[in-house]
């Protein structure tokens, strides 16, 4: 369960962070079955920043049984999103965010829900959950956030490179109002963030790497009403929190003997 500080936090900034979500040994075991899934890689999506630089990510919609899905079904993210959403929710996707160093690109400012209001979500009962698996610091370009940003409603989106940003007049007028918060994390850290809040990230120019995982969800109750990108409501099947070692132990195992 949340504690009333989460959701404090949440009801006034629009984001909350839980230390130690996955576990250094989990964490490591997802760091180490990502970087040498190479279907994983060559699947990515490239998406220019509009500033000289592109960021690499995979979205999967698909539940399967490897670490990446057992995440997202896992008891720890699933009953807080319940409560945040106020009821049942089903996965929508969820997605590897690959900051590579010295070459990632930048993420615009902008809301989830600028571009998932197009997908034919009619309220904005969707959030998402950040999972650092490198450590995600100023110098390597960690999220960033407009705290309280979520109480302003969706704001208008257009095109920015190869991606969907926010109106950047009004995101400019926002900024005079709200602060910026770098959300810095440690590995198997994790942010919980509302669907509108505004967000982005800057270029990794450092040697280090920042991949993070991220899960997102929508309110059973706010099902598309038409087929769209991401998938309609299917109940999901929660699992418990021990079965993401085990799953991905296996999984691990069968990587090593392929």
């Amino acid at each position: 369960m949340l504690n009333p500080d989460q959701m404090t936090a949440w009801e006034q900034d629009g984001f909350f962070i839980v230390e130690n979500l996955l576990s250094a040994e989990e964490t490591e075991l997802l760091g180490r079955i990502a970087r040498d899934d190479v279907q994983l890689r060559a699947d990515a999506s490239v998406r220019d920043d509009g500033e000289g630089r592109a960021v690499s990510l995979r979205v999967r919609n698909e539940l399967t049984r490897d670490i990446y899905s057992t995440i997202a079904r896992s008891r720890r993210i699933v009953g807080p999103m319940e409560e945040l959403l106020g009821g049942e929710v089903y996965h929508y996707h969820h997605k590897l965010i690959f900051k590579d160093q010295q070459t990632a690109g930048a993420w615009a400012w902008h809301q989830d829900y600028g571009y998932w209001y197009d997908y034919a979500c009619l309220y904005p009962l969707l959030a998402s959950c950040l999972i650092a698996i490198d450590p995600a610091t100023r110098q390597n370009g960690c999220l960033q956030v407009l705290a309280g940003s979520h109480h302003m409603g969706r704001i208008e989106h257009g095109i920015k490179g190869d991606q969907t940003g926010a109106d950047p007049e009004r995101v400019a007028a926002i900024q005079q109002q709200l602060d910026t918060v770098p959300v810095t994390l440690s590995p198997g850290d994790a942010v919980f963030f509302h669907c509108n809040l505004l967000h982005r990230s800057d270029a990794n120019t450092t040697p280090d790497p920042r991949w993070a995982f991220i899960c997102c969800y929508n309110a059973a109750r706010n099902n598309p009403y038409q087929p769209i990108r991401h998938p309609q409501y299917s109940p999901l099947d929660v699992l418990e929190d021990d079965q993401v070692l085990e799953v991905g132990q296996a999984q691990w195992s069968q990587m090593a003997e392929s």
